[in-house]
């Protein structure tokens, strides 16, 4: 199915028929796909929502760059449009940044939260970070001096050198976005945050460390954190029974 708003045309798909709504909300660059293992067992119990990003799966990305809010703000009205009332939010990595806004930030009626290895925090970057970014920075400013059939070249050098593996495979009319959302710190309204929230995280996640994790776990007063041994940043798709089960009794009372 689609829903169209202003420039936006998202593909979704609803599951089941509970008199709970839950809304899941994929990591950057993820589709509905990976999380059917999830629907499968929630839609037996709950009417479950997921949507491809802008960009990704079958939604179309607009012709102009996006920031965090304006994703944040996207999910808000696709719930309101559809009359999804009181949902539980179900986030992973970049999902977890609209969630934290759609709590944090714009106040939405959210019935229970759940977080498995939330994006959202600003760290500080090493030295050695720093270092790298600047030389990225100087040689992307040389590269301006040479002619455009060798600046291009030369642009697209730099990023295999210099780009993450995420930036690498995005499609180049996203990665001003990209970078718009992993500069952006959500840290400021985590306190906001009155939902009861469910934190998942991997014990060995290298993209969202597990200290952001526990600094989630402080900050919102109504939270618990669950750690998953030997799990990296996806812990719902290593140890997929363990986590389903988690999920469903976080959510028991509502079926």
């Amino acid at each position: 199915m689609n829903f169209m708003i202003n420039d936006f045309n998202i593909f979704y798909e609803k599951y089941g028929q509970g008199k709970t709504n839950i809304v899941i909300l994929p990591g950057w660059g993820e589709t509905r796909s990976t999380f059917y293992n999830l629907i499968n067992i929630l839609k037996e119990y709950y009417t479950v929502y997921i949507i491809d990003y802008p960009g990704f799966g079958n939604s179309k990305f607009p012709d102009r760059d996006l920031n965090i809010y304006e994703y944040a703000n996207l999910i808000k009205n696709f719930i309101t449009i559809n009359n999804i009332e009181n949902p539980v939010l179900i986030g992973h990595s970049f999902g977890g940044r609209i969630i934290i806004l759609l709590a944090g930030f714009y106040k939405l009626n959210i019935k229970k939260i759940i977080l498995m290895d939330s994006a959202g925090i600003k760290r500080k970057k090493s030295l050695k970070a720093r270092m790298r970014q600047l030389t990225y920075k100087f040689l992307k400013k040389s590269g301006y001096l040479f002619p455009k059939k060798i600046r291009n070249k030369y642009l697209d050098k730099l990023i295999s050198i210099f780009g993450s593996p995420d930036f690498k495979n995005l499609d180049p009319n996203i990665r001003k976005t990209f970078i718009k959302i992993v500069n952006e710190d959500l840290t400021k309204y985590l306190k906001h945050i009155n939902t009861s929230t469910l934190l998942i995280w991997g014990e060995h996640d290298k993209d969202t460390p597990l200290d952001d994790g526990k600094l989630m776990n402080k900050e919102i007063e109504d939270s618990g954190l669950v750690i998953i041994p030997n799990a990296s940043h996806f812990p719902y798709l290593e140890y997929p029974y363990y986590i389903n089960k988690i999920v469903l009794e976080f959510l028991k009372t509502y079926r």
